[in-house]
């Protein structure tokens, strides 16, 4: 609706919009429509799925129906890197371009309860006039149990209703940012069937609904050029606001069909729904498109089915920078074969996700180690970024450099580039972005301790492993911006590019260089977060001291030292290894505890992690990083691990916790950590990313201390507490734990009454390290680029 500035009073104009609104209104009502019936509740909880691995892929197979579901919703991740989706049991998910935060084309949901769909496919039986969801949401087939299948890059969900035999597929392209919808209609009976089918997408563009306002909704068909009998029906969206940095971007959904069936659409979501809001579909779509409208894009054909008939019928929905690029892009999609592009993608996974196989007596190893960690790394972490429980959209430093590190074989380039990136968002004076959002750049500017460093960690394990030393040379410009004001833990804008350059060695370097100074006690200073962002209170005043921290430096120094003296740069090496060595006789002076190692030091002094300390005496990465530096001598490492077994392995509940007791009424306070419920997340939780440093550790001590088969039995132990497949399949935990099967989970709460209930999944790094400790702990894989070497750490039950 615009307003013309003719003389007339604002109020007629505002009457003027009132009365478009009433006529939209008798015109809808003037329609008949059909009520999309909601399947009754269930009075009981329904039992959750238990599930399988089929096939050598790994696909997870489970059913759902009203009297069988999990949870919490199971879903997929299907991505390329500048696109992607999410699908979960009951239908529902979201799509979204570039960014999975600020550019969501559909909305995102975390509702674990209601799960309600932005993305609708619906059947209509002529004859009858009953409307049911092609998958089990709330609006699904009552009488009907659906067939759900996860895999690498697809989901199917497949069910059957009297003689009717449906099955939906979405498949995210390879390449371009297209989201195919195939569904499949098959008439097992000795009766014409005549239906209807719709699909409707409620457009978000943006990253809240309010965005959806300033789009623009609008029709585009034409005749595919190679195809004279199939007819392109697409209703494109356009965002015409251009502050979010996403301006004339257009998304698209079409449907691609025979010409002579009969085929409605609208772009005005308001017709969905009876004047009580009701969920309802029209006899008649109202063509409806333009600006002023809550924009959708609602799709329909009938169909008709002689007995034994085949019906395949594709949606597309995707994504472009303007309107002319998008209509393009939806002509181009429409002449790829649904297969073609499904096997491309399936041809894609396992490229990758074959680089690395295993054969064990364990199945559920197998299939976790060969197909899910990986996949779950690489379509969630790197591409995606986002999971059910967050969009967050965002690159993270630390985040994307440590998942990237899984992929040194599969895909060493991707590694590379990840270097690169990270290099780019370094500020001159050293320090570099937390996290920050494409395409503006706009981070966050903070004092955490460990971000920058592992940019060095990471760098050494890529030329480690590929011997790559041209990386070093490559150039990249620092960014430049305000210092974070006094006594702000941090500050976010948009930082410039810097007119200076440096190649990624000195990049790496520098970050080392800011890193030397210690505290009291002779550790590195803790900053604003070590790893453990919740922890942002211990050095607030810029004193205290990170006892991980030190384990971490350390290790890095023995792995960077050598390749500054490579490059002549003598002097910088000997400063950090002469920092070294004071880290090293703080860690094994002060920060011993006498049974095992501090965590760290308050700025005033006290310690974290001691047993002096009523909560939070014990933490779980200052004893893994103590084995994974190789720098505690061999006695220290076993005392530390055994306090680990002792004090925060649940063996009952099979958890291994990240620090004992939680925090709750600790003082001084560590920071927002406290502010978690006891026993969730980084609160004294399993949390998995520190459990799988655990499982390292363990595997590391074994091989030094001789392979002892009780030794080598522990990681493959806290391997089977960790793992998504063997807690579900587990009979003592699998019911509490809810979650995926197939994908890690972030945390698992660790204290009553919700001990082993998964907290959320996909979005974790946990992924990518886990696939790291079966193949490079417990296999004991080591791939240097000119040597392969093996050092496994096998359970004493396997026979081979």
């Amino acid at each position: 609706f615009h307003i013309n500035a003719d003389g007339r009073p604002l109020v007629r104009h505002v009457q003027d919009w009132c009365d478009l609104h009433e006529l939209a209104y008798e015109r809808r009502h003037a329609t008949s429509t059909a009520a999309v019936t909601v399947m009754p509740r269930n009075p009981q909880e329904p039992p959750a799925p238990t599930g399988a691995f089929v096939s050598s892929a790994g696909n997870f197979v489970f059913e759902v129906s009203r009297g069988l579901r999990p949870k919490r919703p199971w879903i997929n991740v299907l991505a390329n890197p500048v696109f992607g989706a999410q699908i979960g049991e009951c239908g529902a998910g979201y799509t979204w371009a570039v960014n999975s935060r600020l550019n969501q084309l559909t909305a995102w949901s975390n509702d674990p309860v209601g799960d309600t769909p932005s993305e609708w496919l619906l059947l209509q039986d002529c004859d009858t006039m009953e409307v049911w969801s092609l998958s089990p949401s709330a609006w699904g087939s009552a009488g009907v149990t659906y067939t759900v299948t996860h895999g690498q890059g697809f989901s199917n969900i497949s069910h059957r209703r009297n003689d009717l035999a449906v099955t939906v597929s979405w498949c995210v392209d390879a390449q371009t940012a297209v989201k195919q919808v195939q569904v499949t209609l098959i008439n097992r009976g000795h009766n014409r069937m005549r239906l209807r089918l719709i699909g409707m997408v409620e457009w978000i563009m943006g990253a809240n609904r309010a965005d959806r306002m300033t789009a623009e909704a609008v029709l585009y068909r034409q005749r595919l050029t190679d195809q004279r009998d199939q007819k392109l029906t697409a209703l494109l969206c356009t965002q015409n606001e251009h502050a979010g940095g996403f301006g004339d971007s257009t998304a698209f959904f079409s449907l691609c069909g025979p010409a002579e069936e009969t085929e409605d659409w609208t772009c005005d979501r308001r017709e969905w729904f009876d004047a009580r809001g009701m969920l309802v579909l029209p006899d008649h779509l109202g063509r409806q498109q333009g600006r002023g409208l809550d924009p959708c894009a609602a799709l329909s054909m009938r169909i008709t089915l002689e007995a034994g008939d085949i019906a395949e019928r594709v949606f597309l929905l995707g994504f472009a920078a303007t309107p002319d690029a998008a209509r393009a892009l939806a002509a181009q999609a429409a002449m790829v074969p649904a297969k073609q592009r499904l096997d491309q993608v399936s041809a894609h996974w396992d490229t990758l996700l074959g680089a690395t196989v295993v054969k064990t007596p364990d199945p559920l190893f197998d299939v976790l180690t060969n197909r899910w960690f990986l996949y779950q790394t690489v379509a969630c972490r790197l591409w995606a970024k986002a999971g059910f429980y967050q969009a967050g959209g965002a690159t993270g430093f630390r985040d994307q450099l440590q998942d990237a590190m899984a992929l040194a074989w599969a895909a060493p380039d991707t590694l590379r580039a990840q270097i690169l990136v990270c290099a780019s968002r370094q500020f001159v004076e050293g320090d570099v972005q937390h996290w920050w959002h494409a395409p503006s750049g706009a981070g966050v500017r903070t004092h955490f301790s460990d971000d920058l460093l592992w940019l060095p960690f990471a760098t050494a394990h890529y030329l480690r492993a590929s011997g790559d030393v041209a990386l070093l040379d490559e150039v990249v410009a620092f960014i430049d911006g305000a210092a974070i004001p006094e006594g702000a833990e941090d500050a976010y804008y948009a930082p410039q590019v810097s007119s200076q350059r440096a190649c990624v060695y000195e990049h790496a370097a520098r970050t080392i260089d800011l890193s030397l100074k210690v505290g009291a006690h002779g550790l590195p200073l803790m900053g604003g977060g070590d790893w453990n962002d919740g922890m942002n209170r211990i050095g607030a005043q810029g004193r205290g001291e990170s006892v991980w921290l030190g384990w971490f430096l350390c290790r890095i120094v023995a792995d960077f030292a050598p390749i500054a003296r490579n490059r002549g740069d003598i002097a910088r090496a000997l400063r950090w290894e002469e920092s070294a060595r004071g880290w090293k006789l703080a860690l094994l002076g002060q920060a011993w505890d006498g049974q095992w190692f501090k965590r760290a030091f308050f700025d005033e002094g006290q310690p974290l992690g001691s047993h002096v300390n009523p909560e939070g005496k014990i933490d779980l990465i200052a004893q893994a990083w103590a084995v994974l530096s190789k720098l505690a001598p061999l006695p220290l490492q076993r005392m530390a691990l055994a306090a680990v077994d002792e004090h925060l392995a649940d063996h009952q509940a099979g958890l291994i916790k990240l620090l004992a007791p939680p925090l709750v009424h600790a003082l001084p306070s560590a920071g927002y950590i406290q502010a978690y419920p006891p026993g969730v997340r980084e609160n004294g939780g399993q949390y998995s990313h520190a459990g799988v440093w655990a499982v390292m550790a363990q595997a590391e001590f074994a091989q030094s201390s001789g392979g002892a088969s009780d030794a080598s039995d522990i990681p493959y132990r806290t391997f089977t507490w960790l793992s998504p497949a063997h807690r579900s399949a587990n009979p003592g935990y699998g019911a509490a734990y809810g979650l995926e099967p197939y994908v890690m989970a972030g945390d698992i709460y660790s204290q009553p009454p919700y001990v082993g209930r998964g907290g959320w999944s996909w979005y974790t790094g946990a992924a990518g390290w886990m696939h790291r400790a079966a193949i490079e702990s417990i296999f004991g894989l080591r791939m240097d680029s000119i040597e392969l070497s093996f050092s496994p750490s096998l359970p004493s039950a396997w026979p081979q």
